[in-house]
């Protein structure tokens, strides 16, 4: 198995951000449920970031204590295991509230890195 770095694995959670914000450009939440392409597309990001946010170190995510670091490695479990559970509405107001302070924190992260 081939190890990335923190920095890889910010760069994955980024383009998955970046590629979820393409996907529900001008979408609403009711586009989002009747969708099973988008919302099956926006829960693979949502496990990729999940699982990548599990291998930043404990200090890199110190560095940002406001990112529910638990909760979103925690999803990743719930979408793959617990598929039947996913609620739409809790998905979308995760993408919409959730990851622009995640966004931010990456970045940081990614500019220190750097």
């Amino acid at each position: 198995m081939i190890v990335r770095s923190p920095l890889l694995r910010i760069h994955d959670m980024l383009e998955s951000i970046r590629g979820i914000e393409k996907a529900l450009a001008g979408k609403s939440i009711r586009d989002y449920e009747r969708s099973w392409l988008l919302r099956s597309a926006i829960e693979r990001g949502i496990e990729v970031i999940s699982e990548a946010s599990r291998h930043l170190g404990s200090e890199l995510k110190a560095q940002h204590e406001n990112v529910r670091w638990k909760d979103i490695a925690g999803i990743g479990n719930i979408l793959r295991h617990d598929y039947q559970r996913v609620d739409a509405t809790i998905i979308w107001k995760a993408v919409k509230d959730d990851l622009p302070p995640l966004k931010a924190a990456l970045l940081a992260l990614k500019a220190s890195l750097e």
